[in-house]
Order: structure tokens, then sequence, then C-alpha cells
């Protein structure tokens, strides 16, 4: 095999190399842009046909015949339904009334409680993560969390702020008791601290508030 045919060879092993090289990257950045729409995508899409199914099974079971979508359509019309009674004055005593009911069942109270406070934390007027802050554990160590409880209190302790920590791509996070001195508030928004520490840092922030 003379000079020549050498050469050829390996330019055209070069080529092959960064055709490969660039489909790879093309294939990557194809991932990361599709993984998240189709993720998002399942998640919604699931929960939908849950909640559809669910709701069709229980209602319009006796149906002889399917109708996609009414179960969901029907959950839509029953929150709006209830949110707009429980709103009016006249039923509040009967909404007291329930409420003291459950929370006097063993067990339901807990269970009950627990949602009912986490709800009105993330929807409700009550919200309690909307004071982002973060945390120094050690030196030159620093975590991002949530003051959620100022005023301990009622457990008898002083001197402590109750701070969540949420924990990355995951539906879970840890409590801690901080000393008020370790904690210094970040003055963004709260909706980008929680996307930011849940994405373990990856996702960008909005410019930090003046």
């Amino acid at each position: 095999m003379n000079h020549d045919q050498k050469s050829y060879l390996n330019t055209e092993h070069q080529i092959q190399t960064i055709d490969m090289r660039t489909i790879a990257n093309y294939f990557l950045y194809g991932l990361i842009f599709i993984f998240p729409l189709f993720a998002t995508f399942y998640v919604i899409v699931f929960l939908v046909n849950w909640v559809d199914n669910t709701l069709y099974s229980i209602l319009f079971g006796w149906l002889p015949f399917d109708l996609p979508g009414l179960g969901i359509i029907t959950a839509f019309f029953i929150i709006v339904i209830l949110g707009f009674i429980v709103t009016r004055a006249f039923t509040n005593p009967v909404i007291k009334y329930f409420e003291r009911l459950v929370e006097k069942t063993p067990f339901v109270k807990i269970i009950y409680t627990s949602f009912k406070d986490l709800t009105e934390s993330l929807l409700g007027d009550k919200k309690r993560f909307n004071r982002p802050a973060r945390v120094k554990l050690t030196d030159g160590v620093e975590r991002i969390g949530f003051i959620t409880e100022e005023n301990l209190s009622n457990f008898g302790i002083e001197d402590r702020v109750a701070v969540y920590f949420p924990h990355s791509y995951n539906f879970s996070g840890n409590l801690f008791l901080v000393d008020p001195m370790m904690i210094t508030p970040l003055n963004i928004d709260p909706s980008d601290a929680l996307k930011f520490a849940i994405s373990a840092g990856v996702t960008q922030v909005s410019k930090v508030k003046e």
C-alpha cells in the first residue's frame, strides 16, 4: 500500500469519526430537549387518566358505553362547586363541625391534618414555602431551605427556627430546627428557590431582587 492510499484511508477514517461524534452530539442535544417534555407529558397524562378512570368507574360505571374524559370533567366541576360551598359564610359551622369530628378520630386525624396543612401551605392563604433562605451547615458549606415556622414556643423551644430542606429530584425533605444566626434570607422568588433546590442546582433562577 503506497503513501497516497494510506493518506486516503486515514482521511476517510477521520471523516467517519467526526460524523459519529456529530451524530452522537445531535442525539445528546435531542435527548436533552425531548426528555423533560416527554416526562412532563407522561406525568400529566398519567394523573389525568388516573383521576378520569377512578371517578368514571365510581360515578359512571353503570353506563353501557364509555365516554373518555367524563371523569376528569366531573372532577373539575365537583372541585369548583365544593370551593364555592366552603367559601360561603353559612357553611362555616358545618365545615368546622366536620373538621372537629375528623380531628377527634384516631389515626384519621394524623392523615387528614397532615394533608390539610400541606395543601394550605402550598395553595392556600397560609403559604409556608414562601421564605427561602440559605442555612450555614459548617464552615464553607450552606444549604437552601424554607423557613416554615419562627415561633416554636409551643414545643418549649427558644432561639430556634423551623427550616424545611427539600430533597433533589424527590418529593420529600427534612425539617431542621436551626439557630436564627445561621440563617440568611434569600431575596429571590420562592418558586425559583424551590426549583433550584429540587433540580440539584441545575435550574437557572431569575436575577436576585433588588
